[in-house]
């Protein structure tokens, strides 16, 4: 494969290794809280991404380069940004109207490319946002509130999911712009360290909050360890290549692309609960394909 695709292979593997992370953290959710399972995400993912450090630092020779005040500021904004959206998009999916949500959540791409041209001042070309209208097309109507759609809560679902989209947008900006200043030849080498840093800052800092007000929290995720670790190695191994991907390119383009995911869980519901696709869903799985195709091609 050309380098310059290379992007679109890590950003395909990443949004597969989220999708059965999720699959594997619902067990989780249940045993531990919203919280706990957060946790587990950063805790036990961070040895794995440890050794992807070490392991890109033997591939390349390369030497751990000093990281300036700039990129431990990006990665510290990146890593808070994410725990809060995480936290909003937890809260927005409570809420009796769910649907709506995560239709909302899904914008990401959207405000992606806003934070992207303020913080970075990377532009949009014509291909690209008419590839970002197309994917956030599909997914609302995917995922959008139907009929049968309960009414209570819709206004809070949709303030809840926006602002998570926000969130989640402002961490993808953040660390796409400290893997750009860690200084080193290695692209593997920078956005392995920044995710070591990013991992390590979320995992300190929830624990200073499950020691300070959730102890029982604490005590049952290290009861689960075993199945922990799973889900903390796909969180990794699916981190370590979103990280890859915003090293080669914008992060318009790769949380755009990363919108496939809604198909991958299209993919693994059906499988998991022998639920039949309906027309609606159909359709915006359409856009979103046509998305890559333009993405792509563009």
């Amino acid at each position: 494969m050309n380098a310059s695709w290379l992007w679109v292979l890590f950003t395909v593997l990443a949004a597969g290794g989220q999708t059965l992370r999720n699959a594997l953290q619902r067990d989780l959710i249940g045993a531990l809280g919203s919280i706990g399972a957060t946790q587990v995400r950063f805790l036990f993912g961070l040895p794995f991404a440890i050794v992807f450090l070490v392991a890109a630092r033997v591939a390349t020779r390369a030497p751990i380069p000093a990281l300036d005040d700039a990129v431990l500021l990006w990665s510290l904004l990146g890593a808070l940004a994410q725990i809060v959206a995480t936290a909003l998009m937890l809260a927005a999916m409570r809420e009796r109207s769910f649907v709506v949500a995560i239709a909302y959540i899904k914008t990401e791409a959207v405000q992606v490319a806003v934070f992207s041209l303020v913080f970075l001042g990377e532009r949009l070309i014509w291909s690209l946002g008419a590839a970002i209208a197309l994917a956030t097309a599909g997914v609302l109507i995917m995922s959008g509130p139907t009929s049968a759609t309960p009414r209570q809560g819709l206004a809070r679902s949709a303030a809840l999911g926006l602002a998570s989209a926000s969130f989640f947008a402002l961490a993808a900006v953040g660390f796409r712009a400290a893997i750009l200043g860690v200084q080193t030849p290695s692209f593997v080498l920078a956005a392995s360290l920044i995710l070591v840093l990013g991992l390590a800052a979320q995992t300190a800092l929830l624990l200073i909050w499950l020691v300070a007000f959730d102890r029982k929290t604490l005590r049952a995720i290290l009861g689960v360890w075993r199945s922990s670790l799973v889900a903390g190695f796909l969180g990794a191994l699916a981190s370590q290549f979103w990280f890859l991907a915003f090293a080669l390119t914008s992060a318009t383009r790769v949380r755009t692309l990363a919108l496939i995911e809604v198909i991958f869980a299209q993919a693994v519901s059906q499988r998991l609960f022998r639920e039949g696709v309906s027309g609606r869903e159909w359709a915006g799985m359409a856009l979103i394909v046509a998305a890559v195709a333009l993405l792509l091609n563009g």
